[in-house]
This record gives C-alpha cells, sequence and structure tokens, in this order.
C-alpha cells in the first residue's frame, strides 16, 4: 500500500516512499487531529477505502468496528506509528501497541532494538516489557548474537548494550534484564512472537499457548530454561 513503484520511484533507505495509486494515508495525533505537512510523526491511517481491505471479522463484525475505526472515527487504523519526511516519503517506525510505559515515560520498543542491533555482534533483538514493583514495568531484552561469548564477554556486552541506549535514546530506557538468545521464537513467516517473550518474562510459563506451529518452537524451552 506504501511502496515505491518500480524502475520509477527513487528509494530510501528504511523508507517505503509513496502510497500506491487510490491509496490515501493520514498520520494523526493522540488528540485525533490529522498532522497536516511533511515533517510530522504520528499514528498511521487510512482515510478510504482500498482494493482487497478486510470488511469484516468472521461472525464478530463489532469487533471489526472496535478494533480498527474506534480509535479514530471514520478512518482505518493501521496500528502503525510512521513518519512523513521533507519529500513526503513514509516511514513505518512501528507497532503503537509495542510502547511499554516505564515510570510515567511512553517508550517504544522499535527505536531501542535499532540502538542493540547497531553492535556488530547482535544479530537480532526484542524488548518486552515486565512487572517492576517500583517502576510499574521495566524492560526486558532478548538479543541473538551472532558468535558464542564467554560468560565474562556477555558481562561487558550487556553493559556496552546499556550504555549504547543511554547514550541514544536514555537512561529511562535502558534494560533492566538482558537474556541472550541462540533465536527467537517466530511464526512460519518470520514474525518474532513477542506475546511468548512477555509471558516468558513476566513468568506466566503456564499460559504460552500453542508453539507447536511456531518456525523454531525448540527455542521457547531454551528461553524459558536460561529465564533470568
Amino acid at each position: 500500500m506504501i511502496s515505491p513503484i518500480p524502475f520509477s520511484t527513487p528509494t530510501k533507505a528504511t523508507f517505503a516512499t509513496f502510497p500506491l495509486p487510490g491509496v490515501q494515508p493520514a498520520l494523526m495525533d493522540d488528540e485525533g487531529n490529522e498532522l497536516e505537512g511533511n515533517n510530522v510523526k504520528g499514528n498511521l491511517c487510512i482515510k478510504y477505502p482500498w482494493p482487497g481491505m478486510a470488511r469484516t471479522i468472521w461472525n464478530d463484525h463489532q469487533r471489526y468496528i472496535e478494533t480498527y475505526y474506534s480509535a479514530y472515527p471514520g478512518k482505518y487504523f493501521t496500528g502503525d506509528a510512521a513518519l512523513r519526511d521533507a519529500a513526503g516519503y513514509y516511514r513505518i517506525t512501528g507497532r503503537v501497541d509495542d510502547v511499554i510505559i516505564v515510570s510515567g515515560h511512553n517508550l517504544g520498543t522499535a527505536p531501542i532494538e535499532n540502538v542493540i542491533n547497531e553492535s556488530s555482534i547482535v544479530a537480532e533483538s526484542a524488548i518486552v516489557g515486565h512487572p517492576h514493583e517500583v517502576k510499574g514495568n521495566a524492560l526486558y531484552g532478548y538479543v541473538t548474537l551472532k558468535e558464542d561469548l564467554s560468560p565474562e564477554r556477555q558481562e561487558e556486552l550487556k553493559k556496552e548494550i546499556n550504555d549504547m541506549i543511554s547514550d541514544q535514546i536514555g537512561p529511562i530506557a535502558k534494560l533492566s534484564k538482558i537474556q541472550f538468545t541462540s533465536s527467537l521464537p517466530k511464526t512460519r513467516s518470520g514474525k518474532i512472537m513477542r506475546r511468548i517473550l512477555r509471558k516468558i518474562a513476566a513468568g506466566e510459563l503456564n499460559d504460552l499457548g500453542d508453539t507447536s506451529t511456531l518456525l523454531n518452537p525448540e527455542c521457547v524451552e531454551e528461553i524459558i530454561e536460561n529465564r533470568l
């Protein structure tokens, strides 16, 4: 829906570029106002219907309305946050529901993961929240490395990761726990199953749901065994 036209639209790293013909996106603020012009960021909505859009949820049309149309009446809310740069290019910055409130601060997980993934030794990462008796929530990081490290080097890397986060985002975004993993649980389409990671971080190990359909179900037991 927002994509470069091959051999026509100049591309830009990390940007989806322009909406395809007939698709009219809108960036909305938290008060329900559409953000006009460029160099703005907000919640991504679609103004009008488009070919192939979902029209209902089977046997539960009210849920469809509440999920996609209750946040911004009259507009389809994608659930994504996005920005529009000076040239009008769109960049999807992450899911709106991937926001964790830590000591009253709303922290998006995508920017934190981007900082972690800048490390040359990190393959990928996933941040989730877990209950904290003082902060309400704290950040739990699952980090997959490109190579095995000694326990001493792992402890050094944990400090390096938090130093990077503190420098680029702020001390409030530092991780309270960092667990190194051989892989992260994913669907067969490659999506990280954060729901499972959240439950493991919170210690809700008896309510993980069916993990047999994952691309790599064996990693779940490994993550549970090494849970911090």
